[in-house]
């Protein structure tokens, strides 16, 4: 039986007159009021990978008020991320992801700490760098990366937020890393690394558009605690039929990671 969602003690800032205007929208649900909208705006968030996934889920987190983004990503911007990477315009090619990310993120609200890193974060600074965030998403293409993500965030006892897409299809879940539950190493060692990348097999662009906005709608539920997040489920989304997907992921007692 799936437990009810608890989240746990969180530091909160109080709103000023500007922001309470800016979140009315938000304020007025009464699961978020001004406690949810607090908690967000205390909140810091590690985003790593700038591609279509960060590109959706970045303005998001970004509007919706959370306090601090750090965006990682060792890429510069190609003709062909334009397809669906939307934060980049065709001025853009040839600059970097992160800095180009940053300066249209920090134009979208001007009140967000906005941290840009162009690198690949190593499994030395993901475990330096994870325990001073609130949340990580993981908006990276490759499993060696989500896998080290995922180890450092156990370690750290830190949520991760996961999302995947390739060509109609895309992935979503959510990990509370507080020990009663799966890590993503107790999902991935299911299956190998995909032999194709979306250079080879392809990629509809809303389909990336919709995972990452599942995605900062995951942590903005997490941060804010409202809602039931994903943890145990992962949702599956097929495009070419508009459907969802759920099914239950349980820890296990083996992982190499978590267990």
């Amino acid at each position: 039986m799936t437990k009810p969602f608890s989240p746990p003690p969180r530091n909160t800032l109080a709103l000023n007159q500007q922001q309470a205007m800016r979140y009315s929208r938000q304020l007025m649900l009464p699961a978020m009021d001004f406690r949810g909208q607090e908690a967000l705006l205390a909140s810091k968030v590690l985003l790593v990978g700038m591609g279509g996934l960060g590109c959706a889920a970045a303005p998001y987190l970004v509007a919706s008020g959370i306090g601090s983004i750090t965006l990682v990503d060792d890429d510069n911007i190609d003709r062909s991320n334009l397809q669906r990477q939307i934060l980049y315009r065709e001025a853009d090619i040839g600059e970097s992801k992160v800095q180009q990310a940053a300066a249209s993120l920090q134009a979208l609200n001007s009140d967000i700490a906005i941290n840009a890193l162009q690198q690949r974060l190593t499994a030395d600074d993901l475990a330096q760098l994870v325990p001073q965030f609130s949340l990580v998403l993981d908006c990276t293409d490759n499993l060696a990366t989500r896998n080290a993500i995922n180890a450092a965030c156990v370690h750290a006892k830190v949520p991760l937020v996961s999302g995947a897409a390739i060509r109609f299809e895309g992935q979503v879940a959510s990990f509370s890393m507080q020990g009663d539950g799966a890590c993503y190493h107790c999902l991935s060692q299911l299956f190998g690394e995909q032999q194709l990348t979306c250079m080879e097999a392809g990629i509809l662009s809303p389909v990336v558009g919709v995972i990452g906005s599942m995605q900062a709608l995951e942590a903005v539920k997490i941060l804010a605690g409202v809602g039931t997040p994903l943890y145990g489920k992962l949702q599956l989304f097929d495009a070419l039929t508009g459907k969802w997907q759920q099914f239950s992921l349980n820890k296990d007692p083996l992982c190499s990671v978590c267990g």
